[in-house]
């Protein structure tokens, strides 16, 4: 097996050579922490969380530390640094980067394994989160502690939900159901529920078996498929829940060796189909147990009794095993070796005879016979009718049952512990925290915890490190954070000198659990300090003269002698007591003393005390001086600790209970679940008095101090003046020294200054002259550069009135140019505005057009139905006077087809005439525009105007005309209704006269039959052809149809030739104006 340390190194490898894992242990390496600087000394490995690949994990130790495993590349990282202890670990997030960290101050924080970044941080939690469930899609994860579970969005990684439960109840365990959305929460008393993780809305409840062992859920396993839950607890029996019927399936039975259910785990298998069916059983003993649910045989198991396993997870692909040793150790484990002789294929077929040895047979006549049993064998469980589990359930005997007094937490007796300390003599080290926990039994109270906690540090304590110096920086923060909670619990506390002395050692085992260590403290000082603050300040002689008497009991000769020397109890016993016996016993020792103290009455303390004194006899007879005595009982001597312990219990045995401290002292009592109790048993005015002087001179000493800040400022102040005074003066002696030497420097440099004069003087003369040469030079000069510049305006002038003179050519041919394009634009204006006009016409026309057809159409209908009405009436007309009038009829129809088409014509030449005249007109009104386009332009304005104004005449006099047709049309219906009465009428008419022919007839036939039959027959032949007359036959029409048709189409003819004549004129009144107008004012209106 290879080990490898990481100790202080950032990343490496897990591995220095290829792994080959024995079958017996399947160990691939072993992976320890040494502490930096210390090397035999290990950090401890606390949690492992595999991802969702299977080949790589994460691991947390309790410096805060975490790092990744990759086993495919054969890496490690250190990918983080908490600072604290984590509780529980998560590394199957949908980011496959990312992970979540539960920590010792009950927060979650999310890491970045590649950018090492803190994501977010997560509060909410009021104890130790025990347990991190992540959802199969990765988006929600569940945080369980003691007191509530909390479901949080990963997304945006806010709190969703929050579940509380009572006090009494407590949850062991809430997670998420693979392949499902179902959130299973179990809680202490082995209630069962499952939710709705979207609603949150309780699904079931699995039912509290009521038959065989209470269980006590601890640990909880689900298979992959999510359908079979297996929980365990304080016994060596496992339940099967079938998670679809919500039945439970059966009850397995491990190996008695296994008592306590620690945690247990699938062993996922790529061929099952998510239905595991390997589990895992970590128990008491510290080894990890593999076993069929189906056949509820051992398959293999890892870890042994010196080597245990505190905890492990297995790869979700099922390939490798990391546990977490108790030792604080990695292991990480090949499930194919493990399993090698399991999957190994069966034994041959063929079995070869050999010859029988008579000689071995003789040696060994038994050995044929010998066959290996399985130690243990596993109960299955019997179905019976009703379906419901059964198991065999071995009670104990009558005489083994203790008394509920006895029974303690976590599944522990106290007698036996007893038993166990009194063979042994003392607790086993890896469990004797866990012991004390359960002989205390201490309630963990958080929130109390908290309250006094959030108080911060008292002020009795803040100078702590003067008055106790110790080394490490942790220790000492943790003693004084201890000492301010027992000083915010109980005002004493504060005032209590020894109090240090008393907590150190339970600090310094306890210094990485707050919280118990307090609680430990306070249980020591409710039981086994009784009686000890009825005296203070003074020390409690009640307690020591117990002591001395139980002392004078057993040993007269020796209190004699310490009273001789002058050696009272407060010398020989209060040291013992005020330091519980740490200054004198090593670390073993005094742990051994203490299991023995908690496992006793409180007055073994005080016991233990003369015990010490006795076992010290033969050294304390030697001894004369005072101060002897005073070293002996505050430094370690020579002891059998072993030898004290037994001479305690000797004493306890065999004082009198008159003279025994159990008389005085109370029973063991816990501290209260919720909240610690009152502690005042001390006297209050002594302690309110101490406390009102210590904040007396307290305020006396920073109004010392403060007096004191403002002297030394003053001092310092007058200081700082004195030494301005100082540098004032010398700055003004510096002054004067200066202005000494300036002022003889002055009169050296006025004399220098008359000499400078006297030369000056001669050098403006001389510079006059030449002045006076230069100005006139530059005289000249001046009157040259005029005429040249004189010369160059000249120049400047002409060359400004050949550009003005270009400029203004190229102005007036612009000019042109624009006149000519804003001509073309006036053309291209009127020919749009001739288009525009053309357009009008050809609408008013088609409006006209529109109108006598809609007139036109009006009239055929309403001839139609007269016509039809005529044509009913015809129908009952004779032959004769059908011929005559269809005669009269055609040739009407062809007088008027003949007058139609001659009218067409003269209209047509007319239309001609009329476009001809048009055309002239429009080619004079072309040539008017030509010649007046800029008047035309002004005036459109009022031509516009003026039209409209004719426009707005005309709709009236079309609304007149239409109005005129309705009363028209009014009355043409009212005449159709009038026609088609008067032809209902002669219908009638024409039946009744029917009638009277019809019975003529008959009594003609009576009278002569030929001349009837005649009269008959002669009709025959004239009446089908009117029966068959159509409106569009020309021979059928009578003279009241074209009467009536004549004048509809005359009507019509009228109506056209009116309107024709208002176009003409609208037209010529439009040439009329157009020729008297300017033309930029029709440009202009037209544009508008």
């Amino acid at each position: 097996m290879q080990t490898t340390d990481i100790g202080s190194k950032g990343n490496g490898k897990i591995w220095h050579r290829k792994p080959s894992p024995a079958s017996s242990d399947g160990v691939m390496v072993n992976v320890i922490h040494s502490a930096a600087g210390y090397p035999s000394k290990t950090v401890r490995f606390l949690h492992a969380a595999f991802d969702t690949t299977g080949e790589a994990f994460l691991a947390g130790d309790h410096h805060g530390n975490v790092y990744t495993f990759d086993l495919n590349r054969n890496r490690f990282n250190l990918v983080q640094k908490t600072g604290q202890a984590c509780t529980a670990l998560a590394f199957n997030l949908r980011r496959k980067t990312e992970y979540l960290v539960a920590l010792a101050d009950y927060s979650i924080k999310c890491f970045d394994t590649d950018t090492k970044e803190l994501v977010s941080w997560m509060r909410g939690h009021e104890s130790a989160v025990s347990s991190v469930s992540v959802h199969g899609s990765g988006r929600y994860a569940i945080t369980t502690s003691t007191d509530t579970a909390q479901l949080w969005d990963l997304d945006t990684f806010q709190r969703k939900r929050k579940l509380n439960v009572r006090q009494s109840v407590g949850i062991q365990k809430v997670f998420f159901l693979p392949l499902s959305n179902i959130i299973l929460s179990c809680f202490k008393d082995d209630s069962i529920f499952a939710w709705e993780s979207d609603t949150l809305h309780c699904k079931y409840q699995l039912p509290v078996p009521e038959e065989g062992p209470k269980l006590h859920y601890k640990a909880f396993a689900v298979t992959q498929d999510g359908r079979v839950l297996v929980a365990g607890g304080k016994s060596n029996y496992l339940h099967l829940w079938c998670l679809d019927t919500r039945q439970l399936l059966r009850i397995i039975q491990m190996p008695p060796k296994v008592r306590t259910v620690r945690s247990m785990v699938f062993l996922p298998d790529s061929f099952d189909g998510g239905s595991s069916q390997v589990l895992g059983v970590l128990s008491q003993d510290g080894i990890l147990r593999f076993i069929n649910i189906q056949t509820c045989k051992l398959i293999f198991d890892i870890g042994s009794h010196d080597d245990g396993i505190g905890s492990a997870v297995i790869a979700p692909n099922g390939h490798y095993i990391v546990a977490v040793m108790e030792n604080g150790s990695l292991n990480i484990y090949n499930v194919q070796s493990l399993t090698q002789d399991v999957n190994k294929p069966p034994p041959p077929l063929v079995k070869v005879i050999t010859d029988f040895d008579r000689s071995k047979a003789s040696r060994d006549p038994v050995s044929g016979l010998k066959m290996k049993v399985a130690s243990g064998r596993v109960e299955r469980p019997v179905k019976t009718r009703d379906s419901k589990a059964q198991t065999r359930i071995l009670r104990p005997p009558a005489d083994t049952l203790e008394d509920k007094e006895n029974e303690l937490p976590e599944g522990l007796n106290k007698k036996r512990l007893q038993a166990l300390l009194k063979g042994f003599g003392e607790y086993p080290a890896k469990y004797r925290m866990f012991i004390w926990r359960s002989l205390l039994r201490l309630p963990e109270n958080h929130a109390a915890f908290s309250s006094l906690t959030d108080k911060g540090t008292h002020s009795a304590f803040v100078r702590l490190h003067e008055v106790y110096p110790i080394k490490s920086t942790k220790l000492q923060r943790v003693l004084q954070r201890i000492l301010s909670l027992l000083a915010h619990w109980s005002a004493i506390f504060g005032e209590v000198r020894y109090l240090p002395l008393v907590a150190f050692p339970f600090v310094k085992l306890f210094q990485n659990n707050q919280m118990i260590c307090f609680e430990v403290i306070a249980t020591v000082i409710m039981n086994w300090c009784q009686h000890w603050f009825e005296y203070f300040p003074n020390p409690p002689l009640n307690v020591l003269s117990m002591a001395e008497n139980v002392l004078a009991h057993h040993d007269k000769e020796l209190l004699q002698h310490l009273v001789n020397c002058g050696v009272t109890s407060q010398l020989y016993a209060w040291p013992l007591l005020e330091t519980l016996f740490s200054e004198v016993l090593t670390r073993e020792e005094w742990l051994k003393l203490f299991d023995n103290v908690f496992s006793n009455h409180p007055s073994f303390l005080l016991m233990a005390v003369v015990s010490y004194v006795i076992c010290s006899r033969a050294p304390l007879i030697h001894c004369t001086l005072k101060d002897d005595f005073e070293y002996f009982f505050h430094h370690r001597n020579n002891l059998d600790i072993n030898a004290m312990i037994k001479e305690t219990y000797r004493l306890m045995d065999s004082t009198p209970t008159d003279l025994h401290p159990q008389r005085m002292l109370s029973d063991f009592e816990p501290l209260t679940r919720g909240q610690y109790p009152v502690f005042n048993k001390y006297p209050t005015f002594i302690v309110e008095y101490q406390s009102q002087e210590r904040e007396r001179i307290r305020q006396q000493e920073l109004e010392y101090l403060r007096e004191r800040q403002i002297a030394h400022e003053l001092e310092s102040e007058a200081v700082k003046r004195k030494a301005g005074d100082e540098a004032w003066y010398k700055q003004q002696e510096l002054l004067q020294e200066a202005e000494e030497q300036r002022r003889k420097i002055l009169l050296e440099e006025e004399n220098k200054l008359m000499a400078q004069r006297v030369r000056l003087a001669a050098m403006k003369r001389e510079v006059k002259v030449k002045e006076l040469h230069v100005l006139d030079a530059s005289r000249r000069r001046f009157l040259k550069y005029q005429q040249d510049q004189k010369k160059m305006e000249l120049r400047r002038l002409d060359d400004e009135i050949d550009r003005k003179r270009s400029l203004r050519e190229q102005e007036t041919g612009t000019a042109v140019q624009d006149i000519e394009i804003r001509q073309l634009e006036l053309e291209a204006q009127r020919r749009m505005f001739e288009q525009q006009l053309a357009k009008e016409q050809e609408r008013v026309t088609q409006e006209v057009k529109g109108q006598v057809d809609a007139c036109r159409r009006k009239a055929e209908i309403e001839d139609h139905m007269l016509y039809k009405l005529i044509e009913t009436d015809a129908c009952h007309d004779i032959g004769a006077k059908t011929k005559m009038e269809e005669a009269l009829a055609e040739a009407d129809q062809l007088c008027t087809d003949t007058d139609w088409q001659v009218e067409m014509i003269s209209r047509q030449q007319q239309a001609d005439t009329d476009r001809e005249r048009d055309h002239q007109v429009l080619a004079r009104l072309s040539r008017g525009t030509r010649a007046k386009e800029g008047q035309i332009l002004n005036l459109m304005k009022e031509v516009e105007g003026k039209r409209w104004e004719d426009v707005v005449e005309r709709r009236a006099q079309l609304e007149e005309e239409k109005q005129s047709s309705v009363l028209a049309e009014a009355r043409r219906r009212q005449f159709l209704a009038e026609e088609m009465a008067q032809a209902m009428q002669h219908e009638e008419n024409l039946n009744r006269s029917q009638g009277e022919s019809f019975e003529r007839l008959r009594d003609l036939r009576v009278r002569s039959p030929n001349s009837a039959r005649r009269l008959l027959t002669e009709p025959v032949a004239v009446e089908p052809k009117p029966r068959n007359i159509c409106l569009n036959d020309k021979s059928s029409d009578d003279s009241s149809s074209h009467f009536s048709l004549d004048r509809g189409r005359s009507d019509l003819e009228t109506k056209e030739r009116e309107l024709m004549m208002d176009v003409r004129e609208l037209r010529q009144k439009l040439a009329a104006r157009a020729r008297s107008t300017v033309p930029p004012a029709y440009s202009s209106s037209t544009q508008n």
